[in-house]
């Protein structure tokens, strides 16, 4: 409401109302500077956030570097070529890959050992048992075969072991070198003279000399 005897198109009245209107929130300014710091503080705790996020992360490749330099062994072996130096990301990482291949190729080493030995204790087993048979047979009957058997079915039955043998000895080895004759013979060795065939040839003589004798 106007003062007595003022016009609406007073000047003054309408600075006078202008002001009014200006004053209507006066704490505009103070809001804008309150809310400005606001976000310059949540870009700070997001700063500072991702800092320390970073940080745990570099904290954990330290620790793992770390723990493979005392798990893997050649990293804790003293290199001349660095001296004293601290060992290099990149060396780490190169040791821990050779040792790991290491180890995969020692696995495969010891698989095929036991392999080969399970295939001995095979043929070991199949041999007691025809000694245990022999055993026992000769148990029950001691004086069965005595004075049966001459010198001459004796040379017999090694004579044909030892045809046997020779036919894949001789289709086997090769005489073009010593180195090869040698290399020839123990792969002949290992591959015709197992325990499992030497049983099955003695076992093929002494049926066909059975065979002739009766």
């Amino acid at each position: 409401m106007s003062e007595p005897g003022a016009s609406p198109e007073d000047p003054w009245v309408k600075v006078e109302y202008a002001y009014s209107d200006n004053s209507l929130d006066p704490d505009d300014e103070d809001s804008d500077y309150h809310q400005e710091s606001y976000k310059e503080s949540y870009k700070d705790r997001r700063r500072r956030a991702h800092t320390q996020a970073e940080q745990k992360r570099r904290d954990a490749i330290k620790r793992g570097y770390d723990d493979l330099q005392t798990i893997v062994p050649t990293c804790q072996q003293q290199d001349f070529s660095i001296g004293s130096q601290k060992l290099s990301k990149a060396i780490v990482l190169q040791k821990t890959i050779d040792y790991i291949q290491f180890l995969h190729k020692e696995k495969k080493k010891q698989e095929e050992e036991v392999s080969t030995l399970r295939k001995d204790v095979t043929a070991l087993k199949i041999m007691k048992v025809n000694y245990e048979q022999i055993v026992k047979a000769h148990q029950d009957n001691p004086h069965e075969g005595e004075d049966q058997v001459s010198d001459q079915v004796k040379f017999n039955v090694f004579q044909g072991i030892m045809d046997s043998l020779f036919q894949s000895f001789n289709a086997s080895i090769s005489v073009a070198s010593f180195q090869e004759l040698s290399a020839c013979v123990f792969s002949w060795i290992e591959e015709h003279c197992e325990p499992q065939t030497l049983r099955e040839i003695v076992i093929g003589v002494l049926h066909q000399l059975k065979n002739q004798l009766y």
